[in-house]
């Protein structure tokens, strides 16, 4: 289905003040942003427009009440210059189960992806060329309604922004196994990208760099003893030939990039088990030498290495290298870049008469 997404665009563009090889982590932001209003039960106006502030009411229901959700997703170009976009309906999938969730309203999914369509075919020359870099693209939705009182909205509006960046973790990361606050527990949001789990996340995350660490690895909430992800990201063990990962039990992120890394370690040969895995259970298998390495997976990151995990007094070592982790990100760059065969069909391109 087709839809009628008006564009208004900027006189001029501020591409030409940004050093693509100096990008300073979110905080450049392109020209435009698309833009839908929801109300009396249905979404309408979707539109490109110059990217400016948004007039909000003090009462609105998201700052009280939370009503907010969004997505994380990049786009790149092919060495034909057309810019595409990673397994867009997974994202508007996920959108939307974060929706129900949180009691808002369904996105139409076609129109999530037209509207990724026209702003990246737009701003096709804010998209960096440099390896590992990308235009992250963050679609999100939240209650404008201005309202005091416990119930869901009526009012909604959903946005799409873009900021280029660069390569997210340039280095090996340690974690620290968070022992006190929990990320999520079963029947809460964790398996939504609700805004207010990352809000829960800001204040252990600073107290483990403060004690020398990049990311929380958290825990589960009732034992304090079963992986769950990292802050910002779901992870991989690989233990005696064969990669582990936290099952998904509702408290756990559905994660694109990790459902792709299956993907792709399967059709490499390698097994790959869904699983509860204890912090114990890696501390052994790190003193027995079985725990080859570990990565985290995620739209931002791509994927991070992980060198080491602190727990309470004790440091497990992991791995100085991470041969699969290194082979799976560059099948998975070389895929979104058009290097390699797309052969699950997960890349779409922006049409020629949009780019």
């Amino acid at each position: 289905m087709k839809h009628n997404i008006p564009i208004k665009r900027v006189e001029k563009s501020k591409v030409e003040e940004l050093d693509f090889n100096n990008i300073p982590l979110g905080r450049t932001f392109t020209d435009h942003m698309f833009i839908c209003d929801y109300e009396n039960g249905q979404w309408n106006n979707p539109r490109v427009e110059p990217l400016h502030l948004i007039p909000t009411h003090p009462a609105a229901m998201a700052l009280h009440y939370g009503q907010a959700i969004f997505e994380g997703m990049k786009a790149t170009v092919d060495s034909e210059g057309i810019p595409m976009l990673f397994r867009p309906q997974k994202n508007a999938k996920r959108l939307n189960l974060s929706a129900d969730r949180m009691g808002m309203p369904h996105f139409p999914e076609d129109l999530f992806v037209e509207g990724l369509k026209q702003l990246v075919a737009v701003e096709q020359s804010w998209i960096p060329p440099q390896e590992g870099s990308a235009l992250y693209l963050r679609p999100f939705m939240y209650a404008d309604e201005p309202f005091i009182g416990m119930r869901a909205a009526t009012s909604f509006k959903f946005i799409i922004i873009a900021s280029p960046s660069g390569p997210f973790f340039t280095k090996r990361i340690k974690l620290y196994a968070e022992t006190k606050y929990i990320r999520a527990a079963e029947g809460g949001t964790g398996e939504a990208k609700a805004a207010g789990n990352y809000a829960a996340a800001i204040r252990p995350t600073e107290l483990a760099k403060a004690k020398g660490y990049d990311q929380v690895l958290w825990l589960d909430a009732a034992e304090h003893k079963y992986i769950q992800e990292v802050g910002t990201m779901n992870i991989f063990f690989k233990i005696d030939g064969k990669f582990i990962t936290p099952k998904r039990d509702g408290a756990i992120l559905d994660g694109i990039t990790r459902m792709s890394v299956i993907d792709l370690l399967r059709d490499k040969g390698y097994e790959v088990i869904e699983r509860p895995i204890t912090i114990d259970e890696i501390s052994e298998a790190s003193k027995k030498g079985t725990l080859e390495e570990s990565f985290g997976t995620g739209t931002a990151v791509g994927i991070a290495y992980i060198q080491e995990i602190g727990f309470g007094d004790e440091t497990i070592h992991v791995s100085d290298e991470s041969p699969v982790g290194l082979d799976v990100n560059e099948t998975l760059n070389g895929i979104k870049t058009g290097k390699i065969k797309d052969t699950f069909n997960w890349m779409v391109k922006i049409e020629k008469e949009l780019a």
